[in-house]
């Protein structure tokens, strides 16, 4: 167009130029000439006209096409936007319908009231038993921490990166964070523990292929929990997890690392066998780290935190010095990731439902780095046990063998610091007056010490008991009135035991006491041999030879109790003669005797009232 627009202007000017050039310059006599040259000049310059007009058309033409080309071309590139926009929201759609169809399922359920945990064993059964999954290594990615700390939020993030698989994983701004349960407020949210029921299939680098599982725990710490349940929850979860990621806020206190000590040794307790180091990767995840000036957001910068704040000091209290290598001793790797607060609008907007454009620029960043070092495949940490990497049908069993440990009564209750102290406290106190009475008994009947009357011990001891018991009250103890009143019975019923064990030692400096099992056996014997006599006399002779066999037996006891007292050998046998002997005396040859007292006393008083009886008789007669 461009090329015809050139060759009609270059003819208008040839025509001009001619025009101008044949054109008269004076005389009359050509006249005519110049008439004619008029003419043709006016029909030129005609031509010329419609020359101008047609190249006009054309240039609108030109023009018009330009504009049309232009439209065409900006359309199709909105069409193509289009296209991109609907294929990008069919595949959210799909990320949408994959994410309704999945969700948490409860595993381990919590017992408000009664305190206990019971496993789900059908969900466990439907979420690990599955054909494409029950022969692959498992890789379990828990995390646990106090409530109200993120977690399930986190985890959000971490179930949006297993399924988009791309580098652009973190999704669009205005899209909500969907997954496991979580929303603002200071209430807890998650109860015992919850697995997401997918279990993600990941191809490694060496092109083996391993089942990924994420697990939420129950916050600890909460207004309704125990401390043996938060013990029980992140033991539980240590226990079955290659990952633990320890969600604390700000900064890594004493107290955190204490608990987490406390927590740990419960876990080791639950285990069969005790390995160098039972559990295997440690992830401490700081939240709203403040100080990036000392210590940079990520890895490099929590590694650097850690080792300073877990390292063992010569100058360092002995207390001190055990939790850190409790904690050192319990896993084979840690590490610390230190992320930046999410923002205000996080923290403050009631209606905050995971849109990224409230999320401040450096949480997302630091987040982009933190899932990858979690759950990228070079990155997956398979779950071992004892060395040996389990699938996930092994998991299963240890999840039903684990639950069975801690709904037993085999393990101790874990106590709070408070509790634990005040309990230390007050047996320290019962110990002491122990020892007092304990002390001023064997000053009254003590090995060396001659036999006492039973009243008078029985008295001292009354007076030792209540001497003990005022030394208990007037030591200062934690726990308050009635957590103390306990352990006051507790001493009471103690010294009255005590009491029991000085009698029997001061019965056996009694003589008559320690021939009491000879004595009833030769009374046996004795009494069995006259009877076996006056029977045979009688001719009742089948009671005669039961007497007889008493008697035998009576004897034969009589020998193993003299050998085992002059020997010190088969004690048991020698305390069964003692105890039957006991029995005999209390039950039967005491009380005969007291019959025959009470005969022989009343015969004697007849006795020596019957002159006094006659000689009044005498008087009347008289």
């Amino acid at each position: 167009m461009g090329v015809a627009f050139d060759t009609l202007f270059s003819q208008l000017v040839l025509v001009t130029s001619v025009r101008f050039a044949s054109a008269p310059r004076s005389g009359p006599g050509k006249m005519a000439a110049a008439v004619a040259v008029e003419n043709s000049g006016l029909k030129q310059r005609n031509h010329n006209n419609s020359i101008l007009t047609e190249v006009n058309h054309r240039l609108k033409l030109d023009t018009s096409r330009k504009m049309w080309l232009k439209q065409e071309q900006q359309q199709e590139q909105e069409e193509e936007e289009e296209e991109q926009d609907l294929l990008e929201e069919e595949k959210e759609e799909e990320e949408e319908e994959e994410l309704c169809g999945s969700r948490p399922v409860q595993i381990v359920e919590a017992n408000e009231e009664e305190h206990s945990f019971s496993l789900q064993e059908e969900q466990l059964e439907r979420l690990l038993l599955q054909e494409e999954v029950r022969d692959l290594h498992v890789v379990v990615v828990s995390v646990a921490g106090a409530f109200r700390k993120g977690k399930s939020f986190l985890l959000d993030f971490m179930l949006r990166y297993m399924y988009r698989k791309s580098n652009w994983w973190l999704g669009s701004d205005e899209e909500p964070l969907t997954g496991f349960t979580w929303r603002g407020g200071c209430e807890r949210e998650t109860t015992g523990i919850q697995a997401w029921n997918e279990v993600f299939v990941v191809e490694k680098p060496d092109g083996k292929k391993v089942a990924v599982l994420l697990v939420d725990t129950q916050g600890a710490f909460d207004s309704q929990s125990t401390i043996k349940d938060c013990a029980t929850l992140f033991a539980l979860s240590t226990m079955t997890s290659s990952v633990q990621v320890y969600n604390l806020s700000q900064n890594v206190q004493e107290d955190d690392l204490q608990h987490l000590q406390l927590f740990t040794e419960y876990g080791r307790l639950a285990l069969e066998e005790v390995y160098e180091k039972p559990f295997q990767t440690l992830m401490f995840l700081i939240r709203d780290w403040s100080y990036p000036y000392e210590y940079s957001y990520g890895l490099e910068g929590g590694k650097k935190f850690l080792d300073k704040r877990l390292q063992v000091k010569q100058n360092q209290h002995e207390e001190l010095q055990n939790v850190r290598k409790h904690i050192h001793s319990c896993f084979s790797k840690i590490g610390c990731f230190l992320l930046p607060h999410p923002g205000l609008k996080v923290a403050t907007n009631p209606h905050f439902d995971g849109r990224l454009h409230d999320i401040d620029e450096d949480f997302k960043r630091e987040l982009v780095n933190l899932v990858p070092a979690l759950l990228s495949p070079e990155n997956l940490v398979e779950k071992e046990i004892g060395g040996v990497k389990i699938t996930c049908r092994d998991l299963l069993h240890y999840y039903k063998a684990y639950m069975k440990i801690y709904q037993g009564e085999e393990l101790p209750h874990p106590k709070s610091m408070l509790q634990a102290t005040a309990e230390a406290n007050n047996l320290v106190a019962v110990a002491g007056a122990k020892d007092l009475y304990n002390n001023g008994m064997k000053q009254i009947c003590g090995g060396d010490k001659p036999y006492i009357s039973p009243v008078e011990l029985e008295r001292r001891h009354r007076e030792l008991q209540q001497t003990s018991v005022r030394n208990f009250r007037s030591v200062k103890k934690m726990g308050g009135e009635d957590f103390c009143r306990r352990y006051q019975e507790q001493l009471e019923a103690e010294l009255d035991e005590a009491y029991v064990n000085f009698c029997k030692h001061n019965d056996g400096k009694n003589i008559f006491h320690a021939a009491r099992t000879p004595a009833t056996l030769c009374v046996l014997m004795f009494l069995t041999y006259l009877g076996s006599m006056i029977t045979g006399f009688v001719g009742v002779t089948l009671v005669a030879m039961l007497c007889n066999l008493v008697m035998g037996i009576a004897l034969l006891a009589l020998c193993l109790w003299a050998y085992t007292k002059y020997s010190g050998e088969y004690r048991e046998v020698g305390g069964a003669i003692d105890c039957v002997a006991e029995t005999l005396w209390e039950q039967v040859l005491s009380k005969l005797l007291e019959v025959l007292q009470n005969r022989f006393r009343l015969g004697g008083l007849m006795f020596m009232l019957r002159p006094h009886f006659t000689s009044n008789n005498v008087k009347k007669k008289n």
